[in-house]
């Protein structure tokens, strides 16, 4: 398959990377990863959408992104010996991913160094993603927020027109660091403008477009 955030790698250093990946499949609601593992493997996602959430410093858990086909997670496990795992991944449906592990990536990268290429790519986009919800939080409006968010999970669950979010209110305003109120308000506004539709524990996106413009993406 291919690997959008890949697309700037030499493909044989992606090619090196994948022929010392192990298959992994998870089952929906199977945990990948604990907060507090060992991390020792990076995640190349094959197959279905994974939840990543963090314990809030009031002891909360919080969803915070939500990785889908081509995408990846546990990036640092290939630079920092001995690291912990900082968040909790698990399958929101039946998943499959390629797991690269810190002894194995360790021996390819001296028989074949370009592969460091490959790492510090992934470490690169995981850095803009972070940055820009750095810039977010301080100078983003929640409405917006909102509207963003929905917009990426609109992005992650194509394939279907139209697009269905099967995440609560709950889920979506722990992503755009608001209420559920304000999420409640929202989702309403975008429902007399037709661009979304609401059902129980789900968002139905019938204009990405218009959703899109007014997220000022």
């Amino acid at each position: 398959m291919e690997w959008p955030l890949l697309a700037h790698v030499p493909p044989e250093d992606v090619r090196q990377l994948l022929s010392i990946a192990r298959r992994r499949t998870f089952s929906r609601n199977e945990v990948v990863v604990h907060r507090g593992d060992p991390a020792d493997s990076l995640h190349l996602i094959v197959s279905g959408r994974f939840g990543v959430r963090i314990t809030t410093p009031l002891g909360d858990t919080a969803l915070i992104a939500v990785r889908g086909r081509g995408d990846a997670f546990g990036e640092l496990a290939l630079v920092t010996p001995e690291a912990k795992r900082v968040a909790t991944v698990s399958a929101l449906e039946p998943g499959e991913t390629r797991s690269v592990y810190q002894d194995d990536f360790y021996r390819l990268r001296r028989e074949h160094p370009g592969v460091n290429g490959v790492l510090v790519h992934l470490l690169a986009q995981e850095v803009r993603r972070l940055s820009e919800r750095l810039t977010e939080a301080y100078y983003v409006d929640a409405d917006t927020r909102v509207r963003r968010r929905l917009v990426e999970l609109a992005r992650a669950y194509e394939g279907a027109e139209p697009a269905t979010v099967p995440l609560t209110q709950e889920a979506l305003a722990e992503m755009a660091g608001t209420s559920r109120a304000t999420v409640n308000r929202v989702l309403r506004e975008e429902h007399k403008r037709g661009a979304v539709e609401l059902a129980r524990g789900r968002t139905v996106v019938r204009d990405l477009d218009e959703l899109t413009r007014r997220a000022r993406l």
